[in-house]
């Protein structure tokens, strides 16, 4: 018995050792009025600016505006379920949402909460939404592409891994399939894909994830959506959500890639939220911060130097343009926050020229960093040839005479336009665009007839992968065309473009003798 007591005699001297008199204080308010996401709350004076509360009814939120005698807070869940009086309490705590591997291959709110039915995520990992950008010092200049498996993006306007390249356009012009394009294109690259859809039909993001499903995307993809049915705080936070999530992986030295579909309706959710806050409203209604809200997002894409692990967080961010209205308000903002643009127009992508892209104003602010030498080689004049058949396009249907250089000039761009015609959802290998672009730039398809270009592609790519793979496999290995290789690649297309032409002229006899039958 002596023993027992000793023991629970150390036992208590332990406990009084250990013991902390600290006190867990939290502060207590009232809601004083509630509607439209927003509760205007009494009696919280020590809240920070982005800190947690708690509501009594269960939803959080978060303290956005912090006045004199009360704080605004915007509602981050089902805001009808609260009512006026009822008790608010601060919690001491910044908004986190779950991240690591536990996340990739799921579908999430804006708040990292399952939306599969696959189960709740298991992690102990998480990330503050809000978090600073890397600075400078932090950063190294962006010199390794990232492939998105485009013809007309990866020849003339090159994205880079930790480069922010916008994509902007009037609505249902192929925006959203050239960033899933971009995501499919990843596949057994190492890069961890996230797409935000932000004010999407719900119909439409479900499109989204079938596609990704369908084509084995959905393994290294994580989706956030904040739809149009969800409450403005939901749509505005999302974005910086996904962003946490995708830069676990850059700090973790990986790489990781981020779609913002689109960043117009974050703006709207946060005009809304603003004004319901009774923040001064500035240009359009949109209150003076707009561009910080923006800028503070998309600067958290970076390449961090060797350091810091090297790893790379690249954006493409989404915009929507009314009639074509790239210098209005939102659109000009994100174009001076990005390294570049990619505009796709109405008329091209209604005249069948997919993706949509016009080279005039499209611009890459990394350019050849970003491309390997033998794409940097075979494209390098291509921009400025298109931009000049556009003029010459636009000159020649005033119905003048042309000169035959000028004629030539005309048939090549149309043939250009043909070969860098691409279907949804066929990223093609960078090794595979580089012959094909060569052999168009180089004059190989001028003597073939223009609705045979994709035939004639098609056809080429399968002779180089089947019959000349050792000039295939060259060129991608050394990403390089040395004069050997190239002199290899023109001997190819030559032994192709005979192929082509007996088979095509095969056809066109067989073709005779059934005219004649009949």
């Amino acid at each position: 018995m002596k023993f027992k007591a000793d023991e629970i005699a150390s036992v208590i001297r332990k406990e009084i050792e250990e013991y902390d008199s600290k006190m867990d204080v939290r502060e207590v308010g009232s809601v004083l009025e509630v509607g439209d996401g927003i509760a205007r709350v009494y009696g919280l004076s020590g809240v920070m600016a982005g800190e947690m509360v708690e509501f009594a009814s269960g939803p959080s939120g978060l303290a956005f505006n912090l006045e004199e005698s009360s704080v605004g807070v915007i509602i981050l869940g089902d805001y009808l379920s609260i009512r006026e009086g009822e008790e608010v309490r601060s919690t001491g705590k910044l908004l986190s949402v779950p991240v690591g591997d536990e996340v990739v291959g799921r579908v999430v709110d804006a708040l990292g909460n399952p939306l599969d039915g696959k189960g709740p995520i298991v992690t102990s990992k998480t990330r503050l939404v809000e978090f600073p950008a890397p600075g400078v010092a932090a950063r190294q200049p962006v010199t390794q592409p990232l492939q998105t498996g485009i013809k007309a993006i990866d020849a003339m306007t090159p994205i880079g891994r930790g480069q922010r390249e916008l994509i902007i356009g009037d609505r249902k012009t192929g925006k959203t399939a050239i960033a899933i394009d971009a995501i499919l294109n990843q596949k057994d690259s190492g890069v961890k894909c996230f797409y935000v859809a932000v004010g999407q039909k719900d119909s439409t993001t479900a499109g989204v994830i079938e596609a990704l499903r369908q084509y084995g995307a959905m393994d290294y993809t994580t989706v956030i959506i904040a739809g149009a049915s969800a409450p403005a705080p939901a749509q505005y936070i999302a974005p910086y959500a996904g962003t946490a999530m995708a830069e676990y992986f850059m700090y973790n030295g990986e790489s990781a890639l981020i779609v913002y579909d689109d960043l117009s309706r974050q703006a709207q959710a946060y005009r809304q939220m603003s004004l319901l806050l009774r923040r001064p409203p500035g240009r359009e209604a949109y209150p003076g911060d707009i561009f910080f809200c923006h800028s503070r997002l998309l600067e958290r894409s970076a390449r961090l130097n060797e350091e810091l692990g090297g790893g790379s967080l690249t954006s493409l961010p989404i915009i929507e343009t009314l009639e074509g209205e790239v210098s209005a308000y939102i659109p000009t903002n994100v174009i001076s926050i990005t390294d570049g643009q990619i505009y796709v127009q109405p008329d091209l992508f209604f005249r069948g020229q997919r993706p949509a892209m016009n080279v005039g104003i499209s611009v890459s602010r990394v350019g050849g960093n970003a491309q390997i030498k033998a794409m940097k080689k075979v494209a390098g004049g291509l921009r400025l040839d298109l931009a000049a058949f556009r003029d010459l396009e636009a000159f020649a249907q005033l119905g003048t005479d042309l000169d035959a250089e000028t004629q030539n000039q005309l048939d090549r761009g149309y043939r250009m336009n043909e070969l860098l015609k691409q279907g949804q959802y066929q990223p093609m290998n960078v090794t595979d665009q580089v012959m094909s672009i060569y052999a168009g730039t180089r004059g190989y398809l001028d003597k073939v007839p223009l609705e045979q270009i994709a035939l004639w592609e098609e056809e080429f790519l399968d002779f180089m992968r089947e019959q000349k793979s050792e000039v295939r496999n060259e060129i991608a290995e050394q990403k390089a065309l040395s004069e050997e290789l190239e002199k290899q690649l023109v001997d190819s297309i030559k032994e192709f473009q005979k192929q082509f032409d007996v088979a095509r002229e095969k056809e066109a006899g067989e073709e005779k003798k059934e005219t004649a039958k009949v």
